[in-house]
């Protein structure tokens, strides 16, 4: 198997047939084997018999497998540990993949040159643009529908793919791990940037990726998300993930490093982008300043909150240490 799409689906039936539709129209040469492995992430709904009418219309092309641990990442990475291909595509369960997707995505990875590749997230329809957001341009906040555009030209990538449309070697995976836990949405937590994450990573290790303006994806935006409280919403959460994306840096003066991180935001970036917000009169400007400001609230929450998290974990593997360690020592 050359190729395996992986797609994870959580209480999405509908959106989901209408997705695995669009890849089984996937235009492919004969001679290339591929794959579409949808993981059920414990779905409630009819998620299940959509995903076996494909299997048994498409013998040999779909394949179902569920993982109970609720999380878009754990299903991620039983995507990823059960996939055949040796080149990984994803795609998510709310969005039309174009008939050349495929093999425009993955193409480029015939050479061992790119680790990865990315393509275009455009959306499914058009929808009204309220005047206080902007899409294109310095203050586009684009990225938070998930929509993602470099425009026409083919070049290499300068930031990370997102995940409803990138491609990877597994061998990737193997060499730098799967996709973070504590990161993708998962119940009580809307905490995204899974992907992103990961692509940072293969940046750091010096790994190069290629962005193909022709393999596109058209992704919904429901009228839900285009409201200021989805927005504000989003940018808190962003605060949080980029404070656990570079958590694990060591103490200063055997003091928590959050104890002069917050000090610094509360006193310089904080009331420079709040006097921005504030003073700012045009729309789009004004909103992506405010958000900034939720942003850095949601760092100052999380700061705190994951070094405590990160103390009672070394906390509890000590206390079962040592309990194992009582265990083995023989009585004389």
């Amino acid at each position: 198997m050359k190729i395996t799409v992986i797609l994870c689906t959580y209480n999405r039936c509908q959106s989901l047939a209408k997705a695995l539709e669009s890849v089984a129209a996937s235009e492919f040469k004969e001679t290339v084997a591929w794959e579409v492995l949808v993981i059920d992430n414990n779905s409630k709904d009819q998620t299940r018999e959509v995903v076996e009418s494909f299997c048994q219309r498409y013998p040999g092309r779909f394949r179902y497998q569920m993982e109970a641990r609720q999380g878009k990442s754990f299903a991620l990475n039983t995507g990823i540990r059960e996939a055949k291909g040796s080149i990984l595509a994803f795609m998510d369960d709310d969005v039309i993949v174009a008939p050349t997707w495929l093999h425009n995505l993955t193409a480029p990875l015939d050479s061992s040159e790119w680790a990865g590749t990315g393509g275009r997230i455009l959306a499914q329809k058009m929808f009204s643009v309220p005047e206080w957001l902007s899409l294109e341009g310095q203050y586009s906040l684009g990225g938070m529908l998930a929509l993602f555009d470099l425009g026409e030209r083919a070049e290499e990538l300068k930031c990370p793919p997102y995940g409803t449309n990138m491609a990877f070697h597994k061998s990737v995976f193997e060499k730098y791990g799967g996709f973070r836990t504590d990161l993708g949405p998962a119940p009580g937590s809307e905490i995204r940037h899974e992907d992103t994450e990961f692509g940072n990573r293969l940046f750091a290790a010096g790994e190069h990726l290629w962005y193909d303006p022709s393999a596109v994806v058209y992704h919904a935006v429901p009228e839900n998300r285009l409201t200021k409280q989805f927005f504000l919403r989003f940018w808190f959460d962003y605060g949080r993930a980029h404070i656990r994306e570079n958590a694990n840096r060591a103490d200063i003066w055997g003091l928590p490093r959050w104890c002069f991180s917050i000090p610094m935001i509360l006193m310089i970036p904080l009331p420079i982008k709040t006097t921005m917000w504030l003073l700012q009169r045009e729309p789009k400007q004004r909103f992506f300043f405010k958000g900034a400001v939720w942003m850095m609230m949601g760092q100052i929450v999380e700061l705190p909150r994951i070094w405590f998290e990160e103390k009672r974990r070394k906390n509890t593997a000590s206390v079962q240490s040592g309990k194992v360690e009582r265990q083995n020592v023989t009585p004389v």
